[in-house]
């Protein structure tokens, strides 16, 4: 009787000794993965620089920017917070809060990056060839990369001609996105618009090329025809999306939405 004491305090004793360390090794995991690594926002690499490349968003200010069809950044309805620029949510209308902003100057052949993330159920839009020639009521005239949750908002199931034209990453009402990759709500995804100057125009997000087309060709002209873009206050200044140049445009659709690392290259 006495052995099998013995025998077992020293098997519950190897026991308890052989928990301790496994959760002394299960923790060291642990507080590894507490360590966060220091996100770095609005800065160019040095081969980014020499590539042509520059910022569009400081992360600091609105320098740069100014509101649609105003001389000045909207006094409300944005703000900066951790070099992150966010439109805040309002009422889900077009710029019906602070309103579209637009960059000081104009592009006409470049590759535009820009990290996005969205809320649930959120609209917003990344627009190029802004003009402003047009008196219109509500977001300013412009191509459109749509930014958008295809799962909840009902603009996904929405379209003129073209069924899925209204979904993320596509040419808003004009062309759908194709096999597009979407890292989700609440996380950062990359929007690339690359208008080259022979005019044959790109879209791309996180890395994946989900739409082309040829600005200014019979294609594209049939395309507008089918669209929204068909009615007369689209074209009083010439045929919707043929600018010669314009500005780039963040809109406002009373949704919340963040920008950062918003840079441009100017394409030759």
């Amino acid at each position: 009787m006495k052995l099998e004491f013995i025998c077992l305090a020293a098997l519950a004793l190897v026991s308890c000794s052989g928990q301790k360390a496994d959760k002394e090794q299960s923790a060291a995991p642990v507080a590894q993965e507490n360590v966060q690594e220091e996100v770095v926002r609005n800065q160019l690499t040095e081969q980014e620089k020499a590539d042509g490349w520059k910022l569009l968003f400081d992360g600091k200010t609105t320098n740069g920017w100014r509101g649609a069809h105003l001389a000045t950044f909207p006094e409300k309805g944005w703000k900066i917070e951790d070099g992150i620029l966010t439109v805040e949510a309002s009422d889900g209308g077009e710029s019906t809060n602070g309103g579209d902003i637009v960059t000081n100057d104009e592009y006409s052949a470049f590759e535009l990056s820009v990290d996005f993330k969205i809320t649930k159920g959120a609209n917003s839009g990344i627009k190029y060839f802004v003009t402003e020639n047009e008196k219109q009521h509500g977001s300013a005239f412009g191509l459109e990369y749509q930014i958008l949750d295809d799962a909840v908002h009902p603009d996904a199931k929405l379209y003129t001609t073209y069924p899925g034209s209204r979904t993320l990453a596509s040419l808003y009402d004009l062309k759908k996105s194709e096999n597009g990759s979407f890292n989700g709500v609440g996380e950062w995804n990359t929007a690339v618009v690359k208008v080259f100057p022979n005019n044959h125009v790109e879209h791309w997000l996180n890395g994946k090329k989900v739409l082309e087309y040829e600005r200014g060709s019979q294609e594209f002209k049939e395309l507008v025809k089918g669209s929204k873009y068909a009615a007369p206050e689209y074209n009083t200044s010439g045929p919707f999306g043929e600018a010669a140049k314009g500005h780039i445009l963040l809109q406002d659709h009373g949704n919340e939405v963040s920008f950062c690392n918003i840079k441009i290259k100017e394409l030759k």
